[in-house]
């Protein structure tokens, strides 16, 4: 686990993205689907997208220079120092209903998105 303990009530953590418990578990089931221990769920922000901003959710055994990693009940939570700003306060859940199905994520950086919600400025 990578959050630092500074006293009993008092923890930073590495990055400020939150998994909901049903995001968490579904991740878990993907990644028992893959038969891989070594992989983590990593998140980014990558320019595209109409609204200048994409967000991309993909697996990753990588862990690269200045990457920030959080452990929510044995999922990792991999995030790019570049990602970091753009990602910090936001909430990763997962959504499996008649409506919806997939993975959301609620960000309360993004300013405005496209229609399709894929993308954020």
């Amino acid at each position: 686990m990578t959050d630092t303990t500074l006293s009993t009530d008092q923890i930073v953590r590495a990055h400020g993205v939150q998994l909901t418990d049903a995001a968490a578990v579904k991740v878990k089931s993907l990644l028992g689907q893959e038969g891989r221990d070594d992989l983590r769920l990593r998140v980014a922000v990558q320019p595209g997208g109409c609204s200048g901003l994409i967000y991309q959710l993909y697996f990753d055994e990588r862990m690269l220079d200045g990457d920030k990693t959080v452990d929510f009940d044995g999922v990792e939570v991999i995030i790019d120092d570049m990602s970091v700003p753009y990602l910090d306060g936001a909430s990763i859940d997962f959504k499996d209903t008649i409506s919806e199905q997939g993975f959301t994520i609620d960000n309360p950086n993004a300013a405005g998105s496209c229609a399709c919600g894929d993308s954020f400025h």
